[in-house]
């Protein structure tokens, strides 16, 4: 029978894809140990919807920084020199920043010249696993960092929306063999943060909680630990600490020298989180200064309970490619660093 690809689509499910893939096993993980990770981009339709071409506000070349693009910027060899940095500093996991970086099998239609195929996919993920690095899948769903959704980025809260994204959640997770946490981004959703853009959209109150619920209900019906960024809870701290699920694991992050929190809402939120039971990965970065990772991980193991500090995640925010390839070694040689203090 000659299957088209919308009867696929609705057919489908988790198993269905992931029987449909050559199975390439996953890496043991050991809950018991701290996480030492780096957030690492494949994917980087992420920060303006503008596309290259019509961007006039920016310096030649600062272009890939920001803007839409209609191929994958993203260097192999600089992508295998950094993860075998990782392994020789004795990290432990790779977060990946997917976006427009695979041919998805549910939806061709979201790749971009250079997008991966699939299996080529899955055996870069065998090969970090052989490495010890636990590969885990990023997709961001907040709205001011889903320019790889392309033209569902501007059907959100719809039902062609939650349809497509639970498709991708779905593939996206058998495509890594249940993974043990799924990253759902979902930071910066306000209207500042899109002002570069050309169309803005921001959810707020009872829809960005019912699309956030969503988006947990769909990963953990899984199997798999939801993960996301925190700074919804530096401008709604009530309402976060009362209707967030205590299963969604944190990332809340600050990248600044400084550390008091009667100063900074953003070091104050680990305190807070940690005192209301949350799981919590810290996050810092080598972004804006040298000494934020290292301060991040002495005030966090000084601050926060033991069992709710899970490990520490590097997010340098330079894409992998050969300009920033020094930014991005030097990042996890701050990792390493912090490791080998602890």
């Amino acid at each position: 029978m000659n299957l088209t690809r919308r009867t696929f689509i609705k057919t489908s499910t988790a198993a269905a894809l992931a029987s449909a893939l050559p199975s390439l096993g996953a890496a043991p993980a050991n809950p018991t140990s701290l996480i030492w990770g780096a957030l690492l981009h494949m994917g980087t339709n992420m920060w303006s919807d503008v596309p290259v071409k019509q961007w006039g506000a920016f310096k030649p070349d600062e272009l890939h920084l920001v803007c839409a693009a209609d191929h994958l910027r993203f260097e192999e060899p600089v992508w295998q020199t950094l993860t075998q940095r990782m392994q020789a500093a004795g990290m432990n996991l790779v977060v990946i920043d997917l976006g427009e970086a695979l041919q998805y099998q549910s939806h061709p239609e979201l790749s971009v010249k250079g997008s991966w195929p699939v299996e080529k996919f899955r055996t870069e993920l065998a090969r970090l696993r052989s490495m010890g690095l636990e590969p885990i899948p990023k997709l961001n769903f907040s709205t001011a960092h889903d320019t790889w959704l392309k033209e569902y980025g501007r059907q959100v809260s719809t039902p062609t929306y939650y349809r497509v994204c639970s498709d991708l959640v779905r593939e996206v997770c058998a495509i890594f063999d249940r993974p043990r946490f799924f990253h759902l981004g979902y930071d910066e959703e306000t209207a500042g943060h899109q002002s570069q853009y050309s169309y803005v959209v921001v959810r707020q109150g009872e829809l960005w909680w019912h699309d956030f619920l969503f988006f947990v209900k769909e990963v953990e019906s899984l199997g798999v630990r939801p993960w996301i960024w925190s700074d919804y809870y530096w401008h709604h701290p009530e309402e976060f600490l009362k209707r967030m699920p205590k299963s969604v694991l944190q990332s809340n992050w600050y990248y600044g020298s400084s550390f008091e929190p009667t100063k900074q809402k953003e070091v104050q939120a680990y305190v807070d989180l940690d005192k209301a039971g949350f799981d919590q990965v810290p996050t810092g970065s080598n972004w804006s200064n040298d000494v934020n990772f290292g301060e991040t991980v002495k005030f966090c193991k000084k601050n926060l309970h033991p069992g709710n500090l899970k490990g520490f995640l590097m997010a340098p925010w330079f894409f992998t490619l050969k300009a920033w390839e020094n930014k991005n070694l030097q990042a996890i040689a701050q990792v390493e660093t912090a490791l080998r203090e602890k």
